[in-house]
């Protein structure tokens, strides 16, 4: 389909599959057409790639994506090409008999969108050889690479300000999902971008749920988030070392779930399968260093879990932000303790990095210790780091589900901070816990810190409690760990005024609870009626997506099968209208899943606009399942199931005397007291003394619902 020239919006709708543009798409994009340079700040998920994909489709000549990673142009140029559109890589995978068929290509202008390497674009031969093409346009992704301050530095990054050099007139597009006020700075700076319009979007995640809980059975909480929440979805688990990444994958497996290790020290050709996995099977979970993730474009990783404490916010974000792509519900759950505080530190005093990189890292990590240890929203928080104002309150946290509560913690860091003082700053958090709970230890005897007033004075806590403790009084910065003598603590000037009894220290009581997801339910994927027809349009896209050599998402979105779930197409044209069916896709597989959908039709009891809820009761009602069975089953209340089967009645989805085991007789006269009452019929409790007590509400309720 030639699209050189078209409208922009009829490209999105053609190609794409999508009605309208989101956010401040449709200005970056007619920006960039228009030749402008651009730096975009977008969430993950929020369709950045669009930002440049569309300039590139109608623009004349080949856009240029730059592209630190691999996995993410085989990705990116896999998906396009189902969607019709004329896309390339150049990169190392590629045989030299590979790669000159695609410089052919490009000569010729069969090529729209090509991606490549950083390091091949600089090459002296790759760029005087793009001179000789018309080049719609570059987009840099992943523009925070740039940033000598940033978690994925590459110095390459820093070296494509020379397009700006050799393309004076050709638009620049830079990209990035996870930028400080300090790092968009340095993406101007850097690229030479100092003339592009800056566009930055919310980076919330509205679809994440945050959660972080204190680590204890770290493992066994992990598994219980899993199975609680995520039974049979893919997800990331990160862990800090290598030896935690495979000990932790070998532990899910033996529990039952496919769980694969990935880290740099495994050969690649095994990274490689192991991605390729995750890419095109559903429900596996990697278990990862941070050297999993990013060019990752999975959209239905539906959890990201950390097991210990990622090192900076902006490395939180990002890889929180590889779940829910697809813009679904997702979850982002952690334990962390206080090793993985001393651990962190020993990384950074052990870092090569100049002193002054080195502090700003250490600042960073208390950024992250505070959002750890917070008792107010943390979504508030996590955008506030960006520059970001958000409401007091998301709602979509841990800590507004669940607040957790304070307590005056001034006598119990004052225990605490002496014991520090008294022992010289000499000793860490294990042997300091002892001496507060008057240990029997010969250590302590040796040293002769059994004759100090500290010793025995906290055993109102246990140890496990007084670790809590010195964990918060580290990361609100009373104590320091002195990481050159192997984790000792010692005092900050800031904890002067609690030993002086000068200021009151609020910290956060530490409870028998675990990091809870929304209403501490797993929301369902789709209605309770369309829960067959999903499973059969995931199999037609599993089967679709095995017989293409492409993973399943390539084909559609999730968000795409749950539209047709819910607007069930009965044709072509009204399948169109999904998001997500372009005209490529359209003729591929409309057909396909149209007979799917015919396939399973809704009966006309659930064919109705009630809530999920009310759908499970009818659900089973219709399977035969008397009333007191459906309570038991979905663990809920008589008069619940009632006002259930009440709904259905009103919407005369259901007939009162189907439902009811009571005969003709008592359904009228239950009747007639109803309309003998008037007005005061509205009140169930006075139905049900005017009938003398002998039918329960649930009954009346249904008999109400039949007369209005």
């Amino acid at each position: 389909m030639e699209t050189a020239g078209q409208p922009a919006l009829n490209v999105l709708q053609s190609i794409f599959g999508y009605d309208a543009f989101r956010h401040n798409q449709q200005a970056i994009v007619e920006h960039v057409i228009s030749g402008g340079d651009a730096l975009v700040l977008m969430p993950t998920g929020g369709g950045k790639s669009l930002c440049y994909q569309i300039p590139a489709l109608v623009r004349s000549g080949t856009a240029v994506v730059v592209s630190p990673l691999i996995a993410l142009m085989q990705d990116q140029v896999m998906a396009l090409k189902q969607l019709g559109v004329k896309a390339a890589f150049l990169n190392s995978s590629l045989s030299a008999a590979q790669a000159r068929d695609v410089e052919q290509q490009l000569e010729a202008g069969q090529i729209d969108l090509l991606y490549v390497a950083p390091e091949r674009l600089l090459g002296e031969r790759m760029l005087s050889f793009l001179e000789r093409l018309p080049v719609a346009l570059f987009a840099i992704d992943e523009a925070h690479c740039v940033s000598q301050w940033g978690h994925d530095f590459r110095p390459e990054y820093q070296q494509l300000r020379i397009l700006h050099e050799r393309f004076p007139n050709v638009p620049r597009i830079a990209l990035t999902a996870t930028a400080d006020k300090r790092t968009r700075i340095e993406i101007i700076e850097q690229l030479k971008l100092q003339g592009a319009e800056v566009y930055l979007n919310s980076f919330d995640r509205h679809n994440i749920f945050y959660a972080i809980a204190e680590a204890r059975q770290a493992k066994q909480q992990l598994w219980d988030f899993i199975q609680n929440q995520h039974a049979n979805d893919a997800g990331i688990v990160y862990c800090l070392s290598r030896k935690k990444v495979e000990a932790t994958a070998q532990w899910l497996s033996e529990q039952g779930r496919i769980a694969l290790p990935y880290h740099a020290g495994l050969p690649a050709e095994l990274r490689a399968h192991t991605q390729q996995r995750f890419l095109r099977e559903e429900g596996i979970i990697i278990v990862a260093t941070i050297a999993f993730g990013m060019g990752i474009d999975k959209p239905d990783v539906r959890f990201v879990a950390h097991l210990n404490l990622p090192k900076n916010i902006e490395a939180y974000y990002q890889e929180t932000g590889r779940a829910g792509r697809d813009g679904l519900p997702a979850n982002a759950w952690m334990a962390y303790g206080l090793q993985d505080v001393i651990t962190l530190r020993q990384f950074m005093q052990d870092s090569q990095a100049p002193e002054l990189i080195k502090r700003v890292e250490h600042h960073k990590l208390e950024a992250m210790l505070g959002l750890c240890e917070l008792i107010t929203c943390r979504r508030h928080a996590l955008l506030a780091y960006f520059d970001e104002d958000a409401p007091e309150k998301c709602g979509q946290c841990d800590n507004c589900v669940n607040p957790p509560e304070n307590f005056d913690a001034t006598e119990v860091a004052q225990k605490a901070l002496s014991c520090v003082y008294r022992t010289e700053q000499r000793f860490g958090v294990t042997y300091l816990i002892d001496i507060l709970l008057g240990t029997d230890d010969d250590r302590i005897k040796a040293n002769q810190h059994d004759q100090i007033s500290t010793f025995g004075i906290g055993t109102e806590l246990n140890a496990t409690q007084w670790r809590g403790i010195f964990r918060q009084l580290i990361a609100t910065g009373y104590l320091d760990i002195d990481i050159s003598r192997y984790g000792a603590l010692r005092l900050t000037e800031k904890c002067r005024a609690i030993l002086r009894s000068e200021q009151t220290l609020l910290l956060r009581k530490q409870q028998d609870r675990k990091a809870t997801t929304k209403a501490g339910k797993k929301q369902a994927s789709v209605r309770p009626q369309d829960e067959k027809l999903w499973e059969a349009l995931r199999q037609c896209r599993s089967d679709i997506a095995h017989k293409n050599g492409v993973p399943p998402y390539v084909i559609f979105h999730d968000a795409t099968l749950q539209e047709m779930c819910r607007y069930r197409p009965k044709d072509l044209a009204a399948m169109q209208r999904i998001s997500g069916v372009g005209e490529q896709k359209l003729n591929h597989y409309g057909h396909v899943f149209l007979e799917v959908i015919q396939q399973h039709p809704l009966s006309e009891l659930l064919n109705n606009g009630l809530s999920d809820t009310i759908n499970d009761t009818l659900l089973l009602h219709e399977k035969g399942h008397a009333v007191d069975a459906i309570a038991k089953q979905r663990d809920l209340k008589l008069n619940t199931v009632y006002s259930h089967l009440a709904e259905g009645i009103n919407a005369g989805l259901l007939d009162v005397k189907e439902v009811l085991d009571l005969d003709s007789a008592e359904i009228e006269a239950i009747t007639l007291t109803i309309e003998s009452l008037g007005d005061e019929s509205q009140s169930l409790k006075v139905i049900y003394q005017a009938l003398d007590e002998v039918y329960d509400y649930g009954s009346i309720r249904c008999v109400l619902a039949s007369l209005y």
